[in-house]
C-alpha cells in the first residue's frame, strides 16, 4: 500500500482581509479551479471561504475523506502529485495562493510518510479488518452451533423400506 494521502489543515499566519490581497488569485462565485502539482505544496486561503475536494484514495477519519471547507487564514498541505479542486463556498469570491514546500521539508515529510506514517496506517487498517473478520467468524460459528443444537443439522439414518 504505497498511497500517501496527506490532508492536513492548519491555521496560516495572517487573516487580515483587504479588497484585493496582493500575491493571491481571485476565484469568483460559480467557478472552480483544479490545482495539481508534481511537488508538495500549501494552499492558503487569504480571503473568503472555499470548498476543497482533494484527490484520493481517502482513508481515515471522517475529516480525511477529501472534502473540506477552508476559511480565510487556513491552509491545506498537499503531497507531491496530489490534486485539489476548489470553488467558493456560498456566494462571493475568494482569494487564495499556492506555494510549493521547500525541498528540505518535502524530503523530510516524504521520508516520514514512507517510513513511519504509511506503515502505521496500513497496520491500523489490517488490525481493523482482522477484528471485523473475527467478529463475522464468531457470528457464523454461533449460528452454526445453534443450527446443530436445534437438530436441523443432524443427518438421520436412511430407513430401508421393505414391504411385508
Amino acid at each position: 500500500m504505497a498511497s500517501q494521502n496527506v490532508l492536513k489543515m492548519q491555521q496560516c499566519g495572517h487573516t487580515e482581509q483587504t479588497a484585493h490581497p496582493a500575491g493571491n488569485w481571485r476565484l469568483d462565485a460559480g467557478t472552480a479551479i483544479s490545482l495539481h502539482d508534481a511537488k508538495a505544496g500549501v494552499l492558503q486561503i487569504a480571503q473568503g471561504r472555499v470548498w476543497a475536494t482533494v484527490d484520493g484514495p481517502h482513508r481515515g477519519a471522517a475529516n480525511d475523506l477529501g472534502d473540506v471547507v477552508l476559511n480565510a487564514g487556513e491552509c491545506l498541505a498537499l503531497a507531491a502529485g496530489q490534486g485539489v479542486v476548489i470553488e467558493p463556498w456560498m456566494a462571493g469570491a475568494a482569494w487564495f495562493s499556492w506555494d510549493a514546500l521547500p525541498a528540505a521539508h518535502q524530503a523530510h515529510a516524504s521520508r516520514w510518510q514512507a517510513a513511519v506514517a504509511q506503515p502505521l496506517r496500513d497496520l491500523g487498517l489490517a488490525l481493523w479488518m482482522a477484528a471485523q473478520a473475527l467478529g463475522r467468524l464468531g457470528l457464523g460459528l454461533a449460528g452454526l452451533a445453534e443450527f446443530l443444537v436445534a437438530g436441523r443439522g443432524r443427518v438421520l439414518p436412511r430407513l430401508e423400506s421393505n414391504p411385508p
